[in-house]
């Protein structure tokens, strides 16, 4: 354990402010203040901050913390809070000094006098405070005794005014002399999600993942709970070498905050607070009917008395203030008591036989396959409607597995283990196992399929091909091994052909791993094996399925069917659809650019099942959101997204998925015009891509990199990099093809191939790639336009602009504008500035500074003035700068440029240092791109016409080719 000056007050800014402010007196609230919250929460290390603040600032500070066993006796609290004092009272009178010798033992007597006590203190507190200001602080004032609680009371009524402060700290619900002198009370509550998770990590770094999340959970914000739960720990369990109990142990410490309330409660409400600690779900109906009519509305009455518990009237519904509560009441029950309360719960949940299951699970003393079976048809009954974190959580609750809201399809995962451990046959054990370590691909319990898979063996009726799944789904997203997942999943789907087997768990986990392999390799292999495992099923069963291998394999042949099929796919989908059934459809629906129109089913689905749900899915949902966000203009929420999902990937263990989001923010990265960052990202998604044969992955790095080059001006660059995705005249329709035609167009036409440029035009025209949809159908046609002869260009590009909804797609859109200007600017049409300045205003809005800085460099050519941004040029270029500017975008070397100037070559590179801010560029690459629109445009007739061969990004003849 490890500590950090600071950390262990997390999230306590408020409260550290409010202390000040009573040190310098400008708070309306009076001298004094209380601290209330739960045990735990934190008062005393507020209180212990404010002593080091206040001598940080010259105060005295007197301490003192009651405990229990001297509530009793007199004066102790006063004893303890004025001994430092002790030779401070011979300064005042005499009678004074008496009564505090008495009080702190050092002269004989009877106990004083209640009010000359009173006095006493207070002349000693103002004569003390004329030295310097003094804060008083009482810790546990719930349990000071009551001599010196009245004299404490008389005193803190009287110092305001004075330089005496006073700070106190109390639990909830319990009252102490303060609350009859009404001092200001600050409720100090748990700590918010990620101060919690702050000071656990400093604390306890190093920890488990699922650890993390199990302590994170447990405590509740709780900071005596984050520091002390990981110490009733091991080593090996800290780790995640060794599982978590059912039930966490407590230290000594947190036995006593969180069990002594309870230990005093009746034995009638405690057998109730153990049903219900058992059961979180259970209303008070249920928990009297399995006490045998052993408890009445009575036997809670303790309970809500010394708030152990809260109850929601309406609902009937009953839950304990602190989840260590519920803890430390499983722990404080003998097996036997435990046994016999799940026995008495699954009697009176006849009618609900999922929760009935896991209780008659826990009741259980040996093998009992009625029970396995029943447990494990309650897992079973659950995936079918996809609601494993809904009543599969509710039945895991009675094995504390931790909190209700974060069980979820991580709890199925210990209910199949669970109905593993009860099943006397070999067969039944090993089978129950194999589907545990399959449901923990998906739950975020990566670190336990390799363990479950070991554990379940062979037996005769071992599910093979679920064994190969599960293998196949760790090799996918721990490793990357799609080639090796692949295989498994080729002999899995062989070993599996009674899809009535096994439930069809065997046959959906293969559907699933299968996508996932075939969406990231550009193989037909993998596509062809998900299509005959597709064909074992009735069609209705796997239409989300269906439609996504069309949007990817054949989204050309009926586009318009696939389009309103997934609009029918999605209209079906209960409000709590399955995972495995949303997810494909949201990955068809990316492909067929539709996903916007669908968006809020995605986002119900990632928030219901982020914590203990599917989080194998949740990743890649935001992934999906992240993409669609990109493509609408939305690049802020798109990053957001992608961190959002980067925080989960690296903590669960999906590193697949964590290098998928760090290729697409290598995009976004490149679309902003950040080339180092994107350049960085993009070369460690390839290094980490091609040896895997991970060929969309890499494709969506290169498309970075041509981002950043065509952002630089370096069309030679991009057209080299677009053209390793796609090769020209073979434009495809799968993922990321489709959507880099006007890329690869754009680079060539830029680099002087127009004959590859118009081909690859054709190419995908012939294909029909345009009607995969409205936003491909734009940038083909922009491609058309982008390629065609000078004198066809115009039409072409005022029918991509025309096109329905293309404004939808703001980058694409931006660029057709952009080069149209372009087009314009050449033929001298005075429109060319309208839609320069378009382009402009959206590459502005949506961040794209490169772009943006194109824009406004070809505004400045038609002699429009722009509002110059943080990149622009900022000052016009001398001679001798321009001519140096020049050559090296011709690609000359600064000896090459020397040699042609008579300069050596460090003046070159020291002018061209200082050209750069000049033009707003940061390298040499982006010089071609900078210094065009900068040339004057001249009214003669020579002029015009070497306006029409060259734009000012250098783009040669529409009639020219390449040689």
């Amino acid at each position: 354990m490890s500590s950090r000056p600071g950390v262990d007050l997390a999230g306590r800014t408020a409260e550290l402010e409010l202390i000040d402010s009573l040190f310098i007196r400008n708070d309306p609230s009076g001298p004094g203040v209380l601290l209330r919250g739960d045990p735990g929460v934190g008062k005393t290390a507020l209180l212990t901050a404010a002593a080091a603040r206040a001598a940080d600032v010259g105060m005295r500070v007197l301490r003192a913390s009651a405990v229990e066993f001297e509530a009793e006796m007199n004066f102790s609290a006063l004893h303890q809070l004025l001994y430092p004092l002790r030779h401070h009272a011979g300064r005042l009178a005499d009678h004074h000094r008496d009564v505090l010798d008495q009080i702190l033992g050092l002269a004989p007597g009877p106990s004083p006098d209640p009010l000359v006590a009173s006095t006493a203190l207070l002349a000693l507190l103002s004569d003390i405070a004329t030295e310097r200001p003094l804060l008083l602080i009482v810790d546990n004032v719930q349990w000071v005794d009551r001599a010196s609680a009245t004299a404490l009371g008389f005193a803190a009524r009287r110092i305001d005014g004075t330089l005496i402060a006073f700070l106190a700290a109390s639990r909830t619900g319990e009252d102490g002399f303060v609350h009859h002198i009404r001092l200001y009370e600050r409720m100090i509550g748990p700590l918010a999600e990620q101060s919690a998770a702050t000071l656990l990590d400093a604390r306890w770094p190093g920890l488990a993942p699922a650890v993390r999340r199990r302590l994170l959970a447990e405590a509740a914000g709780n900071p005596l709970a984050l520091v002390e739960l990981p110490t009733a720990l091991t080593d090996r369990q800290r780790f995640g070498q060794d599982p978590l109990p059912a039930f966490l142990p407590l230290s000594g410490r947190l036995e006593e905050t969180f069990a002594a309330a309870a230990g005093k409660l009746p034995a009638p409400t405690r057998k109730l607070l153990l049903l219900a600690a058992l059961d979180a779900e259970s209303d008070l109906t249920t928990l009297q009917t399995a006490a045998q009519g052993s408890a009445d509305g009575d036997d809670l009455a303790p309970a809500l008395q010394a708030t152990v518990v809260q109850v929601e009237t309406a609902a009937g519904h009953l839950s304990f203030r602190h989840p260590l509560i519920r803890t430390a009441i499983l722990r404080a029950a003998l097996p036997g008591e435990r046994r016999a309360a799940h026995q008495a719960l699954a009697a009176a949940l006849a009618d609900k036989p999922e929760r009935r299951a896991w209780h008659l699970a826990e009741a259980a003393t040996g093998p009992d396959e009625a029970v396995a079976r029943a447990l494990e048809e309650a897992v079973l009954s659950a995936w079918r409607r996809g609601n494993l974190s809904g009543a599969t959580a509710r039945a895991s609750d009675g094995a504390a597995v931790f909190d209700r809201r974060r069980s979820g399809a991580s709890a199925a995962v210990a209910a199949l283990m669970r109905a593993g451990e009860l099943s006397p046959h070999p067969g039944d054990r090993s089978r129950r196992l194999v589907e545990a370590a399959y449901l923990a691909t998906d739950t975020g319990q990566l670190e336990d399929v390799s363990r479950l898979l070991a554990d379940a063996g062979q037996a005769l009726d071992t599910p093979t091909g679920l064994v190969f799944v599960a293998t196949a789904h760790l090799l996918t997203n721990d490793e990357g091994d799609v080639d090796a997942a692949y295989r498994l999943l080729a002999r899995a789907l062989d070993d599996n052909t009674d899809t009535a087997k096994n439930h069809n768990w065997d046959d959906c986990g293969i559907l699933y791993a299968l996508l996932l392999v075939s969406l990231y390799t550009l193989r037909p292999e993998p596509w062809q094996l998900f299509k005959t495992a597709m064909a074992r099923f009735e069609p209705a069963a796997v239409t989300p399925f269906r439609l996504c291998y069309d949007a990817y394999i054949d989204p050309t042949r009926a586009s318009d069917a696939l389009r309103k099929g997934l609009a029918d796919a999605f209209a079906v989908l209960p409000a709590d659809a399955a995972p495995w059934e949303l997810i494909p459809l949201a990955f068809a629906a990316v492909a067929m650019d539709t996903l916007s129109d669908y968006r809020y089913l995605v986002r119900r689905m990632i928030e219901r099942e982020r914590d203990g749900g599917a989080i194998a899915m949740v990743i890649p949902a935001l992934m999906l959101l992240c993409h669609d966000s990109y493509v609408h203009g939305q690049w802020d929420e798109a990053e957001s997204l992608a961190q959002e999902a980067l925080d989960l990937a690296p903590v669960y263990g999906y590193r697949f998925w964590e290098r998928q989001l760090r290729a697409l923010l290598a995009a976004g990265a490149a679309l902003r015009g950040d080339v180092d960052l994107a350049q960085s990202r993009s070369e460690e998604t390839t290094t980490w891509a091609a040896p895997r044969g991970i060929e969309v992955t890499e494709a969506y790095a290169r498309a970075a990199r041509s981002f950043a080059a065509m952002g630089q001006g370096d069309y030679e660059e991009a057209y080299v990099q677009v053209a390793r995705i796609d090769p020209p005249g073979a434009p495809s329709p799968g993922i990321p093809g489709r959507w880099k035609v006007l890329d690869l167009v754009e680079a060539a036409v830029r680099t002087g191939r127009m004959d590859e440029a118009r081909a690859h035009v054709a190419a995908a025209q012939e294909a029909g790639i345009h009607r995969i949809s409205p936003r491909i159908a734009m940038i083909i046609a922009g491609a058309a336009a982008v390629a065609a002869d000078e004198n066809e260009a115009g039409p072409l590009f005022e029918a991509a602009l025309s096109l329905p909804q293309a404004a939808r797609w703001p980058w694409e859109h931006a660029r057709i504008q952009l080069a149209y200007g372009q087009w314009l600017r050449r033929t001298r049409d005075p429109r060319a500035r309208l839609y320069l300045s378009a382009a402009l205003e959206t590459f502005v809005r949506i961040g794209a500074k490169a772009m943006s800085q194109r824009a406004r460099n070809e505004l400045r050519a038609t002699g429009v003035a722009t509002t110059t941004g943080p990149d622009a040029p900022t000052a016009a270029l001398t001679v001798q700068e321009r001519q140096i500017a020049e050559l090296a975008a011709m690609g000359l070397t600064n000896k090459q440029i020397g040699e042609r100037l008579f300069l050596s070559h460090r003046t070159v590179g020291s002018h061209l240092h200082r050209l750069y801010p000049k033009l707003g560029i940061t390298s040499r690459a982006a010089l071609r791109a900078a210094l065009e629109p900068m040339a004057p445009v001249e009214d003669d007739q020579g002029s015009q016409s070497a306006s029409l061969t060259e734009d000012q990004e250098g783009l040669p003849s529409r009639s020219a080719t390449h040689d």
